[in-house]
């Protein structure tokens, strides 16, 4: 902590100490465009009773541009944003560079050991908690359970990826719009290669061996690829290559997906009002190869404040607010249990109205059998499940995003694709000097 920002706490510090703490204090808060996210700013009279001195700003955007935005705002020290929404991939690298400020000192009432343990340590630098998890997830397999009986067929609670092939094939009907699966397409390093990463773990593929070699070039990611490929070309929706997780959810709400293989957050809206399947859909988790990774990712958005914030003891109160356990009793009171962001508190679930939920314990599972400290079949010199722990990742995925994006629009083939990777990411690497 500066000298002048040490300064700062103790005015306010002062400022609290005589009764005018936060005076007109307006905060403004960067977040994703998810169901969440949109909730929680239907919430705010809660939050605005408990705390009448301090106002909130919201700038919500699509997943792709939050990131854009935040990324260059902190690493400029640009001072654009008191609260941050960023993921567990941001926080251990922008922790270590000092970007952002120690949560460690929150009320008592924010119970930091109800964190689940993976999560919470996902979140940890140095022995500082750097974010405050909204919700984490995991992804899992979500499926049309009266397509599948339609078919004669049963989901395994651990399928393969041969079940899901044959699941796919049976419930497409495309002159009727009904696709067998939806996956993300849509070019990004937290988008489709979320996804791919994922998938690619339970192949026994990896992004790098242990001398950061890239290994786009091995047969387990073009088994990948091609078998991603073949799903949604064969029985996916048209158009995919723009499908993210938001599009995705649209389509299986409307019906118009057999499955569809997402993050375990997606639960809560797909058996939702909104969603004309409510009562329709089961649950199992992400497929594996028999070789012991599962295709499945470990992942929280969180709350985070810059440490250039001007403001950081409001980004505190807000933060606490918001992650709370009373705010998933909030949730709770107005929306029903479904409706809680999941995957960051024990006492969720150990509570008999929450578990209940017909996908609270393949949420919880899938979050437990994400290892990111060993997240391939091989080892790695990396950490992370669908993404890797390097501060150059964002800018790799996101280029590997768009090859395969573009495999997916038919405008190269799966060989291009993977050659294309494997070029850009060596060259990249080669230059940051891990390939020596």
């Amino acid at each position: 902590m500066t000298v002048s920002l040490r300064a700062l706490l103790g005015a306010t510090a002062f400022v609290a100490l005589t009764g005018a703490a936060f005076a007109e204090t307006t905060i403004t808060v960067a977040t994703v465009n998810n169901g969440d996210m949109i909730r929680m700013q239907g919430l705010m009279d809660d939050f605005y009773a408990k705390n009448p001195d301090i106002k909130v700003e919201w700038v919500t955007l699509e997943e792709n541009v939050l990131r854009q935005n935040v990324t260059t705002d902190i690493a400029t020290n640009g001072g654009q944003y008191d609260v941050l929404t960023i993921g567990t991939y941001e926080v251990p690298i922008w922790g270590k560079q000092g970007w952002l400020a120690s949560l460690n000192d929150l009320p008592a009432d924010y119970d930091v050991d109800d964190l689940l343990p993976a999560i919470r340590g996902g979140l940890t630098v140095d022995g500082n908690l750097m974010a405050s998890p909204f919700y984490g997830e995991s992804s899992m397999v979500m499926y049309r359970k009266d397509l599948m009986d339609a078919a004669g067929l049963t989901m395994p609670d651990a399928p393969t990826w041969a079940d899901i092939e044959t699941a796919a094939k049976a419930m497409t009907n495309k002159d009727a719009e009904q696709y067998g699966i939806c996956l993300r397409g849509k070019a990004g390093w937290g988008e489709n290669m979320a996804f791919l990463t994922a998938m690619s773990n339970s192949f026994g593929a990896s992004w790098f061996d242990m001398d950061w070699k890239p290994q786009f070039d091995s047969a387990e990611w073009k088994a990948t690829l091609d078998t991603y490929l073949g799903l949604m070309t064969n029985y996916g929706p048209p158009g995919a290559s723009n499908n993210g997780f938001n599009e995705n959810l649209t389509l299986f709400q409307q019906g118009k997906c057999g499955m569809w293989i997402d993050a375990t957050v997606a639960a809560s809206f797909v058996t939702g009002k909104d969603s004309t399947v409510a009562d329709k859909v089961g649950f199992a988790l992400a497929p594996d190869n028999g070789l012991g990774k599962r295709g499945n990712w470990l992942w929280a958005w969180s709350l985070a404040i810059p440490a250039s914030s001007q403001k950081q003891d409001a980004a505190k109160a807000f933060i606490n607010w918001a992650t709370n356990k009373d705010y998933l009793a909030l949730v709770a009171s107005k929306e029903g249990w479904a409706n809680v962001p999941p995957g960051t508190r024990t006492s969720l679930y150990s509570n008999p109205e929450y578990a209940s939920i017909g996908f609270a314990k393949m949420t919880i599972d899938s979050i437990n059998a994400a290892d990111p400290n060993a997240p391939t079949v091989k080892p790695v010199p990396y950490v992370g499940v669908q993404f890797v722990a390097i501060p150059e990742f964002q800018g790799l995925g996101t280029t590997v995003g768009q090859e395969f994006s573009a495999a997916l629009a038919g405008q190269k083939t799966a060989d291009e694709a993977l050659a294309a990777a494997q070029a850009a990411v060596t060259d990249e690497m080669t230059a940051a000097g891990y390939i020596k």
